[in-house]
């Protein structure tokens, strides 16, 4: 249904509602003459042409842009106005039926107590419609903020798979000659995972444990390459492997610590994986050999690090915390702390 049909939904319904309310109130009361329930039926009528027409000059005259203080008097004002135009379509009816009582229908009394009374229905028809905008406004602002918090997670993911690819096919690139068994396997590994992250990419989020299996397919890429420098570590909580996390957002910092902290010690060193589950939210520990430079950015710094920290906020906001940090015995912590999505 457009907003134009709902709006005539709305209109004729509402003031079919005030007609048929009054008539039983009228029923109930004594035995109405045929003139009595024509008014109500015209009157009526008349509130949907008139509150047709205001909605047309509130729209002609932007007062939906209008400040609250600054739209106020016009409101009272315009509904004291439909007020009065209200009455004088009361009187119309009346002279046409024949039935007007001058001393009755024209008094001050009267006029004021119709006029007010009228009044009350054209404040909340107008209570409505600009609730309804305001309402309508703020759910498209926030449409606009999910289309564009969906364009920039789009946008850091795409950034994901060739920074990925790009350092897989140079480690690749490295064995073909010195040994090309190892190299084969190695293909076979990048191609597992490239197969995992095509399905991940595809969603906002994605199971834990599926994001694990592709870091562990990436681990053992690297371990091909680094041999008995890289040592790995799990200590995963088995309730948080249904928790759901952005994908990739583990592997990059995962590589992130074997790239700019394992791949440069000598002797290699150990990357450790650790969950758990705290008050219904997901704590990852990434702790990996290597030393971080807290506070000062430098070329080549982990790419992981600045990405992560943008989509946590794009999805989760203030639910989600980011943390790095040197550790003891010259190695660097990743904690992150993820709410539980439904």
């Amino acid at each position: 249904m457009t907003k134009q049909s709902f709006y005539w939904v709305l209109q004729i319904i509402g003031w079919s509602a005030y007609a048929v309310l009054n008539i039983l109130f009228l029923l109930l009361a004594d035995s109405p003459e045929f003139f009595k329930i024509t008014s109500l039926i015209l009157t009526a009528l008349w509130f949907l042409l008139s509150t047709h027409l205001f909605r047309s000059y509130i729209k002609k005259h932007n007062w939906l842009k209008i400040s609250l203080t600054g739209l106020l008097p016009r409101i009272l004002l315009a509904s004291f106005l439909l007020g009065v135009s209200n009455y004088v379509f009361y009187v119309i009816c009346l002279i046409a039926f024949n039935i007007i009582n001058y001393s009755n229908d024209f008094s001050p009394f009267s006029i004021l107590a119709y006029v007010f009374s009228t009044m009350v229905f054209y404040l909340l028809w107008t209570l409505v419609y600009f609730i309804y905008h305001i309402v309508d406004s703020y759910n498209k602002s926030l449409k606009y903020e999910a289309a564009i918090n969906e364009i920039e997670l789009n946008k850091l993911k795409s950034q994901l798979n060739p920074h990925f690819i790009f350092n897989a096919l140079n480690s690749i690139r490295a064995l073909v000659d010195e040994d090309p068994i190892k190299s084969k396997k190695a293909i076979t590994q990048l191609s597992s995972i490239l197969r995992s992250s095509l399905i991940m990419n595809k969603n906002k989020l994605t199971y834990f444990k599926d994001e694990l299996e592709a870091v562990k397919d990436y681990l053992d890429l690297e371990s091909i390459r680094l041999e008995e420098r890289l040592k790995t570590h799990f200590d995963i909580d088995e309730s948080s492997e249904n928790f759901k996390i952005p994908p990739l957002m583990l592997q990059t910092l995962v590589e992130n610590g074997i790239k700019h902290g394992i791949s440069h010690i000598k002797e290699g060193g150990e990357i450790s994986i650790m969950t758990k589950v705290i008050d219904s939210k997901l704590h990852i520990t990434i702790k990996n050999s290597g030393h971080y430079i807290n506070g000062k950015k430098k070329e080549g710094r982990g790419f992981g690090i600045d990405n992560t920290i943008q989509r946590l906020n794009l999805i989760y906001g203030d639910h989600a915390t980011f943390n790095i940090q040197n550790g003891k015995n010259n190695t660097v912590l990743t904690e992150l702390v993820i709410p539980q999505t439904i």
